[in-house]
């Protein structure tokens, strides 16, 4: 009889970035996650995006999820993809959030962020993105 292939939870990085801290927003993406099914790693507060990189490639992670309140989005977010492909490390989903300028939306996804979430984006959506986001890139 042939075994039922089983599938790797999703492991997500939520990184609260920079000098941003408001984190009521990052605990309640944690916790919908994990109800969620997947396994949650919470960078704390005022992380630089050297720690960020440093703990997906220690942990081996599926998606990061960036949050930023602070207006600094548009150096940090892109900046965490740049240390990601310094590491070597291209597989991994890098999804944006926080008080995002929907002008600056297009920036963020031309430098490797998706999603760019902002206040009030039903949990669902930002967890169907992440879903189906890192189903494609496993394919990869």
């Amino acid at each position: 009889m042939a075994q039922k292939a089983t599938t790797r939870r999703i492991k997500i990085l939520v990184a609260k970035l920079g000098l941003d801290g408001h984190d009521r927003g990052a605990l309640v993406l944690c916790r919908a996650f994990r109800d969620a099914g997947m396994d949650v790693i919470y960078s704390g507060l005022f992380a630089t995006p050297e720690r960020i990189a440093k703990i997906v490639e220690d942990e081996d992670v599926d998606a990061v999820s960036l949050s930023l309140l602070n207006g600094a989005h548009l150096t940090l977010f892109p900046r965490v993809v740049k240390l990601l492909k310094e590491r070597g490390i291209s597989d991994v989903l890098v999804v944006g959030g926080g008080v995002i300028p929907d002008d600056d939306k297009p920036d963020l996804e031309k430098a490797g962020i998706s999603g760019n979430f902002g206040p009030g984006t039903p949990l669902s959506t930002i967890i169907e993105h992440i879903n189906s986001s890192v189903v494609k890139l496993r394919k990869i």
